[in-house]
């Protein structure tokens, strides 16, 4: 996984379809049940998909406010009048 991003192509290739143009559907307000019927993916199938890309960017942010707060503790600690 990049830093900054979900691994879309091993999301392809484990689900065997075009994971970018499902996230592209979403993002334009399609219900899963419009996309299941464009695309003729299994519903269940879609719905364990996304619950992956959802997790994903889970883990993304959590990962950030990890390194963030890991920064911030350094550097209160590094500024601190009574050390």
């Amino acid at each position: 996984m990049a830093a900054d991003k979900i691994d879309e192509k091993s999301l392809c290739k484990k689900y065997r379809t075009n994971v970018v143009r499902l996230i592209r559907s979403w993002k334009k307000g399609l219900s899963d049940m419009e996309i299941a019927r464009e695309t003729g993916i299994d519903l269940l199938k879609l719905q364990q998909i996304k619950a992956d890309i959802e997790l994903a960017h889970r883990r993304l942010r959590i990962a950030r406010k990890r390194n963030s707060d890991q920064a911030t503790v350094q550097r209160h600690i590094f500024l601190s009048p009574f050390t």
